[in-house]
């Protein structure tokens, strides 16, 4: 009778563990990987949503309320001026011709999350169109519409309408937004007739103005620092 093996083969399974089976270590280094990459998909899904999702919705919330305040208008009676209406409600359109023709966002009373995603939000403290005062809107540059993507290429003399219930209203721009960069916290901006701290850039300080502010976010990714320009009412005319 031949002799027995006393050593098993050089593939034979180790004591103790089943044939086939991998080692746990392995095991869990496989799943951390697929972790990893679902978590990857994860990420670019939601860099995807917010610079492309939310535009497409908001840029359809945006119409939405345009054609609604314009039906509102045409059916006439009686219309609150902005100050009056409840928070989150239309109040007015803004075209900016630098933009194109087809350029109308509505203006939405406040400044919460809803109303940024749906046009312009108008600080509520702050004048009603062509009122004297300062009239202080801020929108997203990037992502929810963007309305004010293109605000650096706004300049001095630009115009800024802006339609209401009962009269259109022109305001001309006086500075340039790039050269006006504060950080969030700079509320004086929002003052019936901002003055500079810093003594930079800055409405003519008179009294009486009738005043436009643009706020938006001075870069394209995040940041808290805000792009700012200042213009003043040149004409109005009533509707009919």
């Amino acid at each position: 009778m031949r002799d027995m093996p006393t050593t098993a083969p050089a593939d034979a399974p180790a004591p103790g563990r089943r044939a086939g089976r991998r080692p746990w270590s392995r095991r869990l280094t496989t799943w951390i990987g697929l972790a990893m990459v679902a978590g990857g998909l994860g990420m670019l899904g939601y860099v995807g949503w917010q610079f492309w999702g939310t535009n497409w919705t908001s840029q359809r919330a945006q119409a939405e309320v345009t054609g609604e305040l314009q039906r509102q208008w045409e059916r006439g009676g009686e219309q609150l001026a902005p100050k009056y209406l409840p928070e989150g409600s239309a109040s007015a359109l803004i075209r900016i011709p630098k933009f194109g023709d087809d350029y109308v966002v509505p203006v939405l009373e406040g400044m919460s999350d809803e109303v940024l995603s749906s046009g312009y939000g108008h600080f509520r403290d702050t004048a009603d169109p062509g009122e004297v005062g300062n009239y202080a809107l801020a929108a997203h540059r990037v992502t929810h519409g963007e309305p004010l993507r293109r605000m650096p290429e706004l300049r001095p003399g630009d115009e800024v309408i802006v339609e209401t219930a009962e009269a259109t209203f022109t305001y001309e721009l006086d500075t340039d937004p790039n050269e006006l960069v504060i950080p969030f916290t700079g509320v004086w901006v929002l003052d019936d007739v901002p003055r500079n701290p810093d003594g930079g850039v800055q409405p003519a300080q008179e009294a009486g103005q009738r005043l436009i502010t643009l706020t938006t976010c001075s870069e394209l990714f995040h940041t808290d620092d805000r792009m700012i320009a200042f213009g003043h009412l040149v004409d109005r005319q009533p509707k009919t």
